[in-house]
């Protein structure tokens, strides 16, 4: 084999193409790996691991502000964006293994070439990166996803930002306006608007969080409208506008007819689109839809020795998900029997405080199947642990049939995200919600509250 002859090529180091990368070292093959941005992909650099210190330190900032309801006398909570900043830096470089060379080298040591620059297929076997054709018997194309810009007059011109300069902003703006009102945006509206930026919401949608339980998603929509964040669902942005002192105009549209406001920025959170851009999928004969790379069930794509995972392939974009299918897309690449993707019990969290996770169907979804079901529900007022912390905003629901399969969980209230895990859990082995009623949790816990909501079925 030649020095540009692989067993394997990967492009794109997000969740998903590391995790294969590394699966196919692992087994000894000659990898290379390929990645125009930086190594991590969207989740670790502008995204999941980011943004989840600075949510972090934003509810430090706020716990701090309302502390004298429990009796402490705090000074007013300031912060110095410099070093948030510094912070979620160190955060990004200490999961990523160090700086973007270690890590480079951290792959090398693995037997892991890696080329930071675009990839082009050439052919079905050949991939141009940089002016030099690379070879390679299998392919997983793992390129993730970049944010949708929706078509609306002058967003262009006016200019916005997307969660990747978000995470990095030099300085805060006074206000900002977020289009979309799905995980990203309500966690980006609660984080900006707890360091002191006056933030509005617009979604086309009427219900926040479509794919959440209504009932919840509503509560939740409850806690950030108390915090100050001004939300509005159900409108039609029309248009953007400069506005004098190079802020922004917004026109929408809603019930009531149409209405206008200014901000200094902008921020999308419309969405994602499939990342094929230069990747010439066309010369390799690979099937894509809008929503991205079309895979079989055992992430085989149309071309029998390429494979996709993560984002790429139009399913969840998680990368939990990413995760698992780069370890299965690098396996099946060299199995005699390719496995397929098992997607029971995928768990979905929106990073807000408190926080909003699921797992399985909504009662809306159970509905539209005509299936019967039970709901059993318990407010976080009723957890004596929930009470201890003082947060006992949020409700837990589990919908089942009337022999106590689990059909779906929903949490919303203090570490719903951990939480969850019981649930998914039993979703996935098999377990009934009078087992879950059963089992003997320490007192007083978070914990207690999925067995207390278990045994309000009985």
């Amino acid at each position: 084999m030649n020095d540009n002859s692989y067993d394997l090529l990967v492009i794109g180091a997000g969740a998903a193409g590391s995790t294969a990368a590394s699966t196919a070292a692992e087994m000894h093959k000659r990898v290379g790996l390929i990645e125009v941005d930086k190594l991590g992909g969207t989740c670790l650099n502008y995204g999941c691991d980011p943004t989840k210190s600075l949510l972090q330190i934003a509810t430090m900032l706020h716990r701090s502000r309302h502390a004298q309801r429990y009796g402490l006398s705090i000074p007013e909570a300031t912060f110095d964006w410099r070093r948030v900043q510094d912070y979620i830096q160190s955060v990004v470089t200490r999961i990523r293994g160090g700086t973007p060379k270690q890590a480079s080298r951290s792959l090398k040591q693995q037997g892991i070439d890696v080329f930071h620059a675009h990839a082009t297929f050439t052919s079905p076997h050949t991939v141009s990166v940089e002016g030099q054709t690379l070879y390679a018997d299998r392919i997983i194309v793992a390129t993730g996803t970049s944010t949708r810009c929706p078509p609306v007059k002058g967003l262009q011109e006016v200019g916005y930002i997307t969660n990747k300069e978000a995470v990095y902003l030099p300085q805060l703006p006074a206000s900002l306006a977020i289009i979309g009102a799905g995980p990203l945006g309500l966690e980006f509206a609660q984080l900006f608007q707890r360091f002191g930026v006056q933030v509005t919401v617009l979604e086309h949608n009427t219900q926040l969080l479509k794919k959440e339980e209504q009932e919840l998603a509503d509560q939740l929509g409850d806690i950030l409208r108390a915090e100050g964040i001004q939300i509005a669902t159900g409108v039609e942005l029309e248009r953007i506008e400069h506005a004098p002192n190079t802020r922004k105009r917004l026109v929408y549209r809603e019930e009531n007819g149409q209405k206008q406001f200014e901000v200094d920025e902008i921020l999308l959170a419309t969405g994602r689109k499939p990342d094929l851009d230069e990747l010439n999928i066309e010369a390799a004969h690979i099937d894509s839809t809008e929503k991205g790379i079309s895979v079989d069930a055992t992430l085989r794509t149309s071309v029998p020795h390429i494979w996709a995972a993560g984002d790429i392939t139009g399913g969840y974009q998680f990368t939990h998900v990413a995760s698992d299918q780069g370890h299965l897309a690098a396996n099946n690449a060299f199995a005699t029997t390719p496995q397929p993707f098992t997607d029971q019990a995928i768990p979905w969290v929106t990073y807000t405080d408190p926080p909003l996770a699921h797992v399985g169907q909504t009662e809306a979804e159970l509905r539209a199947e005509g299936k019967r079901y039970k709901v059993a529900r318990l407010s976080f007022e009723k957890v004596e642990r929930a009470i201890t912390n003082g947060r006992t905003a949020g409700t837990l629901k589990i919908l089942a049939d009337e022999h106590g399969n689990i059909f779906g969980g929903h949490i919303l209230g203090e570490q719903a995200d951990d939480l969850l895990a019981q649930i998914i859990l039993a979703m996935k082995t098999g377990i009934s919600v009078q087992t879950l009623a059963q089992t003997i949790l320490p007192y007083p816990t978070l914990s207690e509250a999925v067995r207390w909501t278990a045994d309000r079925f009985s």
